[in-house]
């Protein structure tokens, strides 16, 4: 009797320890149903920042202009005449020359001039150079309708009006302060060791800046480049007021030749914006694996 007892006591003291014992979530871990959650809201996400965009690709397929008003009905009536339209029968190609040169050429000059000014302010240490990039700063705070009059004006002067090259510096005087302060933070991440270490092997400073900063600060140039680029890319107020002949016209501004005192040919305009988004998500796909990188460690000092 007591030996059975003894055996029932042994299995029940054994039974805990052989049972699986339960996993502790590690920190950080979500449980099954937060993940879930956050996949929704995720998914919800996506498909609200989509939704423009499909909704503008899907007008673009209706022939007529009152289309949006109707939109079930162009399920039955989808085509790419609007398309053809505006390859065709418009100064598209003039208006894709005419931003390309203009972005590009904000895009190359706002990146130098920005990159040579942040690294100047992050290793030289020149009397004002605090209250230099404060001036950098307050520059932004101006409205755009304050600017147009005296920049047209100095433009005037200079005779730049109707000029990619006049259009190109507006553009550099919003970008270059942003990108400034922006590759200024990138560059205080890069150790100073390296620009001493140039000088050892002999560089000049602006050797030293060419050959070895700017490889390592391709992440920061990333984003001033894109930045700059999609600053000239949209931009209205300047190019319909400092560009005066039609084969000159921004995309932004040839839009408007679809809009008129009484009518708006809404699906031309519709294939127009489609088409306008092709060179952007193809810029935007040339430094995305830099972008992210370039936007956090940017600000990792100031």
């Amino acid at each position: 009797m007591s030996t059975t007892t003894q055996l029932t006591s042994s299995a029940a003291d054994q039974a805990p320890s052989n049972a699986a014992p339960r996993k502790a979530p590690r920190r950080g871990e979500q449980s099954p149903g937060a993940r879930l959650a956050t996949h929704g809201v995720l998914v919800v996400a996506s498909l609200i920042a989509l939704f423009p965009v499909a909704w503008l690709v899907f007008l673009s397929l209706g022939p007529d202009k009152d289309d949006y008003l109707h939109p079930g009905r162009i399920f039955g009536k989808m085509t790419l005449d609007n398309y053809v339209f505006v390859l065709q029968e418009t100064r598209f190609f003039d208006w894709l020359t005419s931003t390309l040169v203009v972005s590009l050429g904000t895009t190359v000059i706002g990146v130098l001039v920005a990159a040579t000014t942040g690294y100047a302010v992050s290793r030289m240490r020149f009397p004002g150079y605090k209250k230099f990039m404060w001036v950098l700063l307050v520059t932004q705070m101006f409205p755009i309708a304050v600017l147009i009059v005296p920049m047209y004006q100095i433009l005037s002067e200079l005779q730049l009006i109707d000029s990619y090259l006049g259009l190109v510096l507006v553009y550099c005087s919003t970008a270059v302060p942003y990108c400034a302060w922006l590759l200024k933070g990138y560059f205080d991440t890069i150790p100073f060791e390296i620009d001493e270490a140039g000088r050892v092997d002999g560089l000049t400073p602006f050797g030293t800046f060419a050959r070895l900063i700017l490889p390592l600060a391709k992440p920061g140039l990333a984003v001033a480049a894109f930045y700059s680029f999609i600053t000239a890319f949209g931009e209205v107020a300047f190019a319909s007021t400092f560009m005066l002949s039609d084969t000159k016209y921004t995309f932004a501004v040839g839009l408007q030749s679809f809009v008129s005192e009484h009518d708006a040919q809404r699906q031309y305009m519709a294939a127009t914006a489609v088409l306008v988004a092709v060179p952007v998500s193809a810029f935007f796909y040339l430094v995305q694996k830099n972008l992210v990188t370039g936007l956090t460690a940017g600000g990792t000092k100031g």
